[in-house]
């Protein structure tokens, strides 16, 4: 890399990757202990992989990570990512006692979980397969030759926005009804975020990725700090079974906080790096772009 070693940037991508796993971590533990309790290893494991995809997506892409810019993308990459790996190992590999939630948080028909194994197995790897081919399809679109448009990168905002809507729908709809205004949230989320992510990076697939990063941190945000008091929906009417939890999981909330405004600080910084850029003759690369 230009400005940095890859060692500093491997370092950097490892650093940036343990936040996030911390955010989603934080956010997870938050509204799920005062139900299961809290347990180390099911905190670490989202940092810990966190960890582990930022560095792995960092060899793959160089992303420039002495710009706030690239800082953001990974961001967005690596909790994306995480997220990803998780959900899809809890939702189609882990053997888990489905009874002490609401809704089950395995693969399920019509809202019963599907025992069978190789069942779940054979559904999982559908579901990669279709989310890798629109992935592939996106890191496909064509650049118009001003580069990154907002029409497109609105479209590919839209369609990963609709991969998770329908996702959820597919697990919640049949315990909770379909909510049309939740339906929605998620792509128009991700349409805004892949917007403004379109001023850090020229790659299609970048803005699509880490816009899912970023529409899950924002609406596991809104849904667990605002409020607070609602049971989430896998344990709507289940007994609150560690109530001390629901004092002791705010120690948590300043470092969720700090890292918040660790991801506006470097949103303001570039946005104002971008501006002045602007003002310049376009003679560089994008922020998200390999040096």
């Amino acid at each position: 890399m230009t400005f940095i070693t890859l060692s500093s940037s491997l370092a950097i991508a490892l650093a940036v990757g343990l936040l996030s796993g911390a955010h989603t971590a934080i956010w997870g533990m938050y509204k799920d202990a005062m139900h299961e309790g809290f347990a180390v290893s099911r905190f670490a494991r989202s940092v810990v992989v966190g960890g582990c995809v930022a560095v792995a997506i960092q060899m793959a892409l160089e992303l420039p990570l002495q710009t706030a810019g690239g800082l953001l993308v990974i961001f967005g990459l690596a909790y994306a990512a995480e997220r990803g790996v998780v959900e899809t190992w809890k939702t189609f590999v882990r053997e888990e006692d489905q009874s002490k939630y609401t809704i089950p948080m395995q693969f399920s028909l019509h809202g019963a979980p599907v025992t069978d194994r190789s069942i779940r197995l054979a559904a999982g790897a559908g579901y990669v397969l279709v989310v890798a081919v629109c992935l592939v399809a996106i890191a496909n679109v064509g650049q118009s030759p001003d580069g990154i448009t907002a029409v497109k990168s609105a479209l590919v905002g839209l369609t990963v926005g609709g991969i998770i809507a329908f996702g959820g729908a597919w697990k919640d709809a049949p315990t909770e009804g379909f909510d049309g205004r939740k339906f929605l949230r998620s792509p128009c989320l991700t349409i805004a975020f892949a917007l403004a992510l379109a001023q850090l990076t020229d790659s299609y697939l970048q803005i699509a990725v880490a816009a899912i990063g970023y529409e899950r941190a924002t609406a596991e945000t809104y849904k667990t700090f605002f409020f607070p008091s609602k049971p989430r929906g896998k344990f709507a009417g289940k007994p609150i079974r560690f109530p001390a939890m629901v004092r002791r999981r705010q120690y948590f909330v300043p470092a969720y906080v700090a890292i918040w405004l660790a991801i506006i600080v470097a949103g303001a910084v570039a946005w104002r790096a971008g501006t002045q850029r602007d003002l310049r003759p376009a003679n560089g690369y994008t922020a998200g772009a390999r040096p």
